[in-house]
C-alpha cells in the first residue's frame, strides 16, 4: 500500500470544519464522510477499507453499529485509530482498541473552559434560584420580591468529583472569583496535584457531608456508573445543590428525584441524561428547583473550534507516524508503531 492510501472516515461532518482544513496539510491523507442516510452495507465497505475513525463523542448521537466495538473492530482491519470528537469517548471501547492494536485520542481540555462555565453557571442559577422566578414569571402574575430570596455562593464550600481538566477550571474558577473552599476527590491523581489544582484532598463521604455544590466532572466508566446513588444523596448536606455536567448514567436520576422531591437537596443542574435527550416528561424536569439543558454544556463556539483544532492535529501526528499527546492507550503504541510501518513503510 502507497503513502497516498491513507483513509480517514467521518459520519456526516467534523465538529468544526477546521479539522479538515488541518488534515488537508497533508495530500496523503484522503477524508471518507460518511452519511448515516446511506445503507449500512455501503458504509461498511467504505469503514472496512479506512485506517482512522473520527467518532461522535456521545453516544446516543452514533447508531450502536458504528460504535468503536470488538465487533465494529472486526470489521476494519485497516484500523489503525479511533479518534473522539470530544472529551468524552463514551462509543469507544478501549480495551478492544488495544486488543486490536488500535489506539485511541481523546481531545481532553478542550473544552474544559465550556463545561467549567456551564457548571459554574448552574450554580449561580440555583442558589439564586433564578430558574425558579423565570418559570413563576412565564406562567403567572403576582411575584414577590421576597418570594424566592437565594444566597450568595461567596465563601461556600464546593465539593469537585474529579479533579480533571474541567474539575482543575472549576477548582480555579470557584477559589478566585468567589473565594469558596474548594474541596475535591480524584483517586487516580497524587497529593501534589491537589496542591497544584488548588483543591484540598477530601474523602468522598467527607466531601459530600461538607459541601454546599457538588459537582461532578469524572468519565463515565465501569467504575462511576451510578456512582452517585441514593446512598450518596443521603450523605449529602441536607439543602446542598448538585451539578453533572461529565456523563449521563454517573449519577442515579430517580436517587436524584427522590432526594430533590423530598427536600433534602435544595436542587439540581443537570446537563448529561441516561437517554439523551431526555423526554418533556422526565421526572427531574417536573421539578422547580432542576435546572436542565440537553448535554450542551462543552458546546460553545470557542470549544468546537478548539476540539476540533486538536482532533485535526492529533490525526496529522498520527498519519505521520507522530505521537499524539492525548493517547488514552499509551501501552500500544509500540504496536500502533509495527502496524502503521507495515501499512505505510517508513
Amino acid at each position: 500500500m502507497s503513502k497516498a492510501d491513507k483513509r480517514i472516515a467521518v459520519f456526516e461532518k467534523f465538529a468544526h470544519p477546521v479539522t479538515a482544513d488541518i488534515l488537508g496539510r497533508d495530500p496523503s491523507i484522503t477524508i471518507d464522510v460518511l452519511q448515516l442516510a446511506d445503507s449500512d452495507a455501503e458504509n461498511w465497505q467504505a469503514l472496512s477499507a479506512v485506517h482512522g475513525y473520527q467518532i461522535r463523542a456521545a453516544r446516543d448521537e452514533l447508531p450502536i453499529q458504528f460504535h468503536a466495538s470488538a465487533d465494529f473492530l472486526a470489521r476494519c482491519p485497516n484500523l489503525l485509530a479511533v479518534s473522539s470528537m470530544g472529551a468524552g469517548f463514551d462509543p469507544v471501547d478501549v480495551a478492544a482498541c488495544s486488543a486490536a492494536g488500535v489506539i485511541v485520542v481523546n481531545q481532553a481540555g478542550g473544552n474544559a473552559e465550556a463545561v467549567a462555565e456551564h457548571a459554574l453557571g448552574f450554580m449561580l442559577g440555583l442558589s439564586k434560584r433564578i430558574g425558579e422566578t423565570d418559570q413563576f414569571m412565564r406562567a403567572r402574575d403576582g411575584i414577590g420580591r421576597n418570594d424566592f430570596i437565594g444566597s450568595n455562593i461567596q465563601g461556600k464550600t464546593v465539593g469537585i468529583i474529579g479533579l480533571g481538566h474541567v474539575g482543575r477550571r472549576m477548582a480555579e474558577l470557584c477559589g478566585t472569583l468567589f473565594g469558596m473552599r474548594v474541596l475535591a476527590y480524584d483517586p487516580y491523581i497524587e497529593a501534589k496535584d491537589f496542591d497544584e489544582r488548588k483543591a484540598t484532598s477530601t474523602p468522598l463521604d467527607e466531601l459530600l457531608a461538607a459541601s454546599d455544590f457538588v459537582t461532578v466532572h469524572c468519565p463515565r466508566n465501569d467504575e462511576t456508573l451510578n456512582f452517585i446513588n441514593a446512598s450518596t444523596f443521603k450523605k449529602m448536606k441536607p439543602g446542598a445543590f448538585f451539578v453533572n455536567t461529565a456523563r449521563g448514567g454517573i449519577h442515579d436520576e430517580a436517587a436524584l428525584f427522590a432526594a430533590l422531591d423530598s427536600g433534602h437537596l435544595g436542587g439540581a443542574g443537570i446537563d448529561v441524561w441516561a437517554v439523551e435527550p431526555p423526554s418533556k416528561d422526565h421526572p427531574l424536569l417536573s421539578l422547580n428547583n432542576v435546572l436542565a439543558s440537553p448535554h450542551t454544556a462543552g458546546v460553545s463556539h470557542e470549544s468546537r473550534h478548539m476540539v476540533a483544532t486538536y482532533a485535526g492535529e492529533q490525526l496529522l501526528d498520527i498519519f505521520a507516524g507522530r505521537r499524539p499527546p492525548r493517547l488514552l492507550n499509551p501501552e500500544i503504541w509500540p504496536i500502533f508503531q509495527e502496524r502503521y510501518k507495515a501499512l505505510f513503510g517508513g
